[in-house]
């Protein structure tokens, strides 16, 4: 006489195809690029650090304050912040109210400096970060990244990889344009 299996182990694999199945579905559809960040909302943190261009001034969380501010994150080593590189220039010239800062991140200031004057400089002003942990603070993963920080310092919108012209219009811009247009 054989014995019959309970039904819960004939089940059982069924469910847990199922399940793995529905999270792969779900997975196509996610813009690989939108990576939840646990600041979107919060004040940007608190740094102090001097600037790339001139190391006797510094710079800190309070300039984000005032005006919408573009904090673009790069580095010299970084391939696709050199294609970006031209988009953020060109970028500067739509700007109104808001301003590029650069966090120079995890590199070479001399070398940033000579990389900068050879594909030009988009921003107003660059935190020199050679450590890394201002980046870390602000839940970087990696060059090039994004923020749009509000007039009053927090941060309201994040963008992974490297901007394009299409995404400067599209996403940017607009994202940009709401944040100058909210008191």
């Amino acid at each position: 006489m054989q014995k019959s299996r309970p039904l819960f182990t004939l089940v059982l694999p069924l469910v847990i195809f199922i399940v793995i199945a529905a999270f792969l579905w779900v997975g196509l559809y996610r813009d690989p690029r939108v990576i939840p960040s646990p600041m979107i909302g919060k004040p940007a943190p608190a740094f102090r650090a001097p600037d790339l261009e001139n190391q006797r001034q510094w710079l800190t969380e309070r300039d984000f304050q005032g005006q919408v501010t573009i904090l673009n994150v790069f580095a010299t080593w970084c391939i696709a912040c050199q294609a970006e590189n031209g988009v953020l220039v060109e970028g500067r010239r739509d700007l109104q109210q808001a301003q590029i800062i650069g966090l120079n991140y995890k590199d070479d200031r001399q070398k940033a400096l000579a990389w900068l004057q050879h594909y030009g400089n988009p921003y107003h002003r660059i935190i020199d970060n050679p450590q890394g942990d201002i980046g870390v603070n602000f839940g970087v993963y990696g060059t090039p990244e994004t923020f749009i920080i509000d007039k009053h310092g927090i941060i309201r919108y994040k963008f992974i990889g490297a901007v394009s012209p299409a995404d400067w219009d599209n996403t940017l811009l607009p994202e940009i344009r709401k944040w100058e247009n909210t008191p």
